[in-house]
């Protein structure tokens, strides 16, 4: 029997390379079962997302309080009251216009509730209303006093003014009302004492002959 020749060796072999051929071919357009598979460019993927949970909705920001100034009397009318607010801060200056004050300072919340401290243990708490007026009370020298200050409008307002005048320290207070009367306490060397009105549109006063300059008290 005779060996295949050499052609026929070559005949066999492109015709089993073409079988291969076609049986690839065939097998690479079969549709994988697996969905997160790769998208060609321009197809869409097939595999599913996860849909994204909604986002928690913000909670309203309550408003800062507004800078501004208030003014006022103790319910009893024996006292006067101021206070400055300036950027969540706030200063208070309590006086009865005769050898009783007051300063006292601290933080003011975003809902206006406040709680002050001075010397001695002096402590005043208030809540603005409206952005209005501030009510609440001051606990001064062992006692305690309601009290209403309205929102104030220069020339009404807080000031104090130091120096010193013929050898002595002087610290002085007022709180000028709407309306305009005031109410103040100077201190010599500690010792208070009603103190002279001032100009409230320039602040000069006269103290013991010599002319100072009381200025509005921001915290």
């Amino acid at each position: 029997m005779k060996r295949p020749g050499p052609l026929l060796t070559l005949l066999a072999g492109l015709v089993f390379a073409v079988v291969l051929l076609v049986v690839n071919a065939t097998t690479g357009t079969k549709n994988t079962s697996n969905p997160y598979r790769q998208a060609s460019p321009g197809v869409s993927a097939t595999a599913p997302t996860a849909s994204a949970s909604p986002s928690p909705s913000p909670s309203p920001s309550r408003s800062a309080v507004p800078n501004a100034d208030y003014a006022g009397r103790t319910d009893d009318n024996t006292s006067a009251v101021a206070i400055s607010l300036r950027g969540g801060r706030a200063i208070a200056y309590f006086c009865d216009g005769h050898d009783k004050e007051s300063w006292l300072k601290g933080a003011v919340e975003d809902d206006g509730t406040m709680k002050l401290t001075g010397t001695n243990g002096d402590e005043l708490n208030g809540t603005l209303r409206d952005h209005k007026l501030i009510r609440g009370t001051a606990d001064v020298g062992g006692q305690r006093y309601a009290f209403t200050a309205d929102r104030a409008v220069r020339p009404s307002g807080l000031y104090r003014a130091t120096a010193t005048v013929r050898g002595a320290k002087i610290d002085g207070g007022w709180i000028v009302l709407p309306g305009g009367k005031q109410v103040g306490v100077v201190e010599r060397d500690g010792t208070p004492s009603a103190a002279p009105e001032i100009d409230p549109e320039t602040g000069a006063v006269t103290i013991d002959g010599q002319k100072i300059i009381a200025r509005p008290v921001t915290p």
